[in-house]
């Protein structure tokens, strides 16, 4: 059976045993309360010596006792909402099943998941039901004893609402009607970090000082883009869509801020990490690159005359990025398996929590605008390289360099806007639009490359490519177009 997901929005409070479930009927929209359901839940949660799971806000237990018994994985979630991904139960008991254990790979890497906190609860269930009888939100009734592996017991009672068909109004009216019986906000965000308590390290907050120096600049930028990391690896291995495209505009992002922040972080280690930076982004970019010419080649020969289209042309297209969306997937997930790749998380966790700073760390008031100017120089040099090109390939490439060199300068203009505000928001959006041109001209370069590769096959297979022709004429036009409508905005960008 696949693993299932669900977005968990529920509200917690601590209660003393003395208190009484309050009137749940007369909530607002409430019809009726169904008869209690009375559960003995056993959970034994997972994680590494250092509590690395915890320290992420990530909970894994194993469940039984319940009706969603089972291994349960718990990602925080927008909206104040938690997403939990279900595995099934299987005959794994003390050991963590390794399609388990991948889903907060980027967490644990190669450490040992070891159980650290049992729970046994005394659950009662009741079920707030509409006047059709649909369930509206869950109320439990809780009593819990913990243990923490190698400590005593510790037992509390509380009470817990977890949307079902409701909304969040229900939540609110919910959370006053038991408040005012006794009910108190939840000491935690969770049973396993009540149990843990003070255990749980704390990382460094990020935020940027009154008067931040470059060095912080970076630290914040930086420190994000490992967030999104963290983020997108469990939906990458989920196969959630767009999360290989995110992913990899984080790798991206934390690549050029390494080049840009150079006067101020060690060239050393930061040209290190931009290299094994690079070399995930190229495994992840052979399934992404092939999903997007999916997506533009579906559009594009959907909108061909029946009578021009000649063969099996969508399909020949489809089958093509299919297999290559198969491949570059599977090398992806074999990159994020990798010793290579959990050495990578490592050294980005150290990048954050100690930047390697050099001598020259000022004011960032003072310097930064002195790193956007580089940046903006080194874009400038790669337009008129394009420019002086003799050769329409010469010339391919060289706006490929420009568009690099867009985003780089992009990327740093958004690290900068705490300090410059919308000078660099402005900086920002202009180096963006170059950037989304030259997408549109590389796009064609990749497309035509395709066809061009298609056509010859099926040429030697004995087909008519008269259609591939066709369409490799249409992406030459594209890339054309591309390319003149960069050089008329060129002169109008006051940068």
């Amino acid at each position: 059976m696949p693993p299932t997901e669900q977005l968990e929005i529920e509200t917690k409070y601590d209660v003393d045993e003395s208190v009484v479930v309050p009137a749940l009927h007369e909530l607002p929209g409430v019809a009726s309360v169904s008869k209690p359901v009375e559960l003995d839940l056993e959970a034994v949660y997972y994680d590494t010596p250092e509590l690395d799971l915890a320290a992420n806000k990530v909970t894994l237990r194993r469940r039984t006792g319940g009706e969603d018994d089972g291994w349960h994985v718990k990602f925080p979630g927008s909206s104040g909402g938690r997403l939990e991904v279900r595995h099934p139960l299987g005959r794994s008991v003390r050991t963590v099943p390794i399609a388990v254990v991948r889903t907060v790979r980027v967490h644990v890497r190669d450490n040992t998941l070891a159980a650290v906190v049992s729970l046994q609860t005394r659950r009662v269930v009741h079920r707030l039901l509409d006047e059709d009888g649909a369930v509206l939100a869950e109320f439990a009734d809780d009593h819990v004893t913990a243990t923490v592996e190698g400590g005593e017991p510790e037992s509390w009672r509380e009470w817990e609402v977890e949307l079902v068909g409701g909304d969040k109004e229900l939540l609110e009216d919910a959370g006053e009607l038991l408040r005012s019986a006794g009910a108190r906000p939840a000491s935690g965000p969770s049973k396993l970090a009540r149990a843990l308590g003070d255990r749980v390290p704390a990382y460094d907050d990020l935020a940027l000082p009154e008067k931040p120096r470059t060095s912080d600049l970076f630290r914040a930028y930086a420190g994000a883009q490992v967030r999104a990391i963290h983020e997108r690896d469990p939906e990458v291995r989920r196969d959630v869509p767009d999360s290989i495209h995110k992913f990899r505009v984080a790798t991206r992002r934390l690549r050029s801020a390494l080049a840009t922040y150079r006067p101020v972080i060690d060239r050393e280690a930061g040209d290190e990490l931009r290299a094994e930076l690079k070399w995930l982004a190229g495994e992840l970019g052979v399934a992404r690159d092939a999903e997007v010419q999916r997506e533009h080649f579906a559009a594009e020969i959907a909108e061909q005359p029946v009578e021009l289209v000649m063969g099996r042309v969508a399909g020949r297209i489809d089958d093509e990025l299919r297999r290559t969306y198969k491949d570059g997937r599977a090398g992806a997930l074999a990159a994020l398996e990798s010793e290579r790749y959990f050495r990578l998380l490592d050294r980005l966790d150290e990048l954050v929590a100690k930047p390697p700073v050099t001598g020259d760390d000022r004011k960032a008031s003072k310097q930064i605008g002195e790193l956007l100017d580089h940046d903006l120089k080194r874009m400038r040099k790669a337009v008129r390289r394009s420019e002086a090109a003799e050769t329409v390939a010469e010339q391919d490439h060289e706006l490929h360099e420009v568009r690099k060199a867009a985003k780089r300068l992009r990327y740093a203009a958004e690290s900068a806007v705490p300090v410059l505000g919308d000078e660099a928001g402005k900086l920002a959006a202009q180096a963006e639009q170059v950037q989304e041109i030259l997408g549109e001209h590389q796009d064609s370069v990749v497309s035509r490359e395709l066809l061009h590769q298609l056509a010859i096959e099926v040429y030697g297979d004995g087909g008519n490519p008269f259609t591939f022709g066709r369409l490799h004429a249409l992406e030459e036009l594209r890339g054309n177009a591309s390319r003149a409508a960069f050089y008329k905005l060129w002169p109008t960008l006051d940068f």
